[in-house]
């Protein structure tokens, strides 16, 4: 309770869950756009695990709340693109050779289904939101069928640099929402949604 006895209710914590999303895309860019050597990719696979921290408490908040598009968004990407990615990259330096990864396309394609099926939910968010889900959709199908061997490796820099338009976004729109709540108005443009 505050002061005046009114019960304070949670804040929003979406914009931590947009951070540890444009972390993880920022990471993922650097890697599959040749940045950084693969001999960072169990680093990047520690930053996802504290990603994974973030996005399941923002999830839970999310569902909590009546969010489900964003809640359940969260939670399964805290899962998959945080979790497993991330302990398939710190554990990958320590595993048996010849493990078949194209498991790993598999999941990725269902996770791509998933976002493509729910894309229209996004179209009533902000626009920045919107558009990190547009990028995450242009990012995914070459994740996807470059595990699965159909694609070859190059096809992976499309998928970094949509990640880092995902990362942009994320973090502008995380901004915008701290500021602008701090501040109880528009500080920040913060466009509304396509579709009211």
């Amino acid at each position: 309770m505050n002061q005046t006895g009114q019960v304070k209710e949670w804040s929003n914590a979406t914009p931590a869950g947009l951070v540890a999303l444009a972390i993880a895309s920022f990471g993922f860019f650097a890697v599959l756009t040749g940045k950084v050597s693969g001999e960072a990719i169990p680093l990047l696979g520690l930053w996802l695990l504290g990603g994974f921290a973030i996005q399941i408490v923002v999830a839970i908040l999310d569902l909590k709340s009546g969010n489900s598009a964003g809640g359940n968004t969260f939670l399964f990407f805290s899962a998959y693109f945080m979790l497993v990615s991330g302990l398939e990259m710190v554990f990958e330096q320590y595993m048996k050779s010849g493990l078949d990864k194209r498991i790993d396309g598999w999941a990725w394609l269902a996770l791509m289904i998933v976002i493509y099926l729910w894309t229209p939910a996004y179209f009533k968010n902000p626009l920045f939101m919107t558009l990190i889900v547009l990028a995450l959709d242009v990012a995914l199908p070459f994740i996807a069928l470059q595990k699965l061997g159909i694609l070859g490796p190059d096809v992976l820099k499309i998928s970094g640099w949509a990640l880092l338009v995902a990362g942009i976004c994320a973090i502008y729109l995380a901004a915008a929402m701290i500021v602008n709540t701090a501040y109880g108005k528009k500080i920040y443009p913060n466009p509304g949604p396509l579709v009211k």
